[in-house]
């Protein structure tokens, strides 16, 4: 055999093999059982950085249970959480835990939204698009051209 072609795993003794899977075993990673809400919420995709989802949590835009709560608290496997992001707010049923951020599809996994959540979202995402094509919502702050036209609206009245 072509010393190329030949795994690094094989060239280890036997006890070599039985100590490498027994470091293996000792250092895998456990499910946990209760994990921060800061980093649940950043493994879950509500928030893009755990400095967001502790910045959300701190100041009341999540509740665990009904309860205000701190970004160190721990939820774990059937806590219900209200979750406020911007003009959407989610209630969500934590159905898994993970500690490290997947792909959008694994994170979907990790939490159950309610139905009543998801048609509240709906609503509020048709009455936005709606007052946005009326005009009443606006998408930005208004600029210098926005200001004069807001002025020249107001002295015609």
């Amino acid at each position: 055999m072509h010393r190329a072609a030949i795994e690094p795993c094989m060239l280890l003794s036997g006890t070599a093999l039985l100590n490498r899977a027994r470091h293996r075993q000792m250092n895998m990673p456990e499910q946990p059982d209760k994990i921060r809400i800061d980093k649940w919420l950043w493994a879950a995709r509500f928030f893009k950085t755990r400095a967001n989802a502790s910045t959300a949590v701190a100041g009341g835009k999540v509740h665990v249970n009904g309860a205000r709560v701190k970004p160190s608290k721990t939820v774990s496997v059937g806590d219900s959480l209200r979750i406020r992001r911007d003009n959407f707010e989610f209630t969500v049923t934590v159905r898994a835990l993970a500690d490290r951020r997947g792909s959008a599809t694994v994170a979907q996994t990790l939490y159950e939204e309610s139905e009543a959540s998801k048609e509240r979202r709906a609503e509020t995402a048709a009455y936005m698009r709606q007052a946005r094509a009326m005009g009443t919502l606006r998408p930005r702050r208004p600029g210098k051209r926005d200001r004069r036209e807001l002025l020249r609206a107001k002295r015609v009245r």
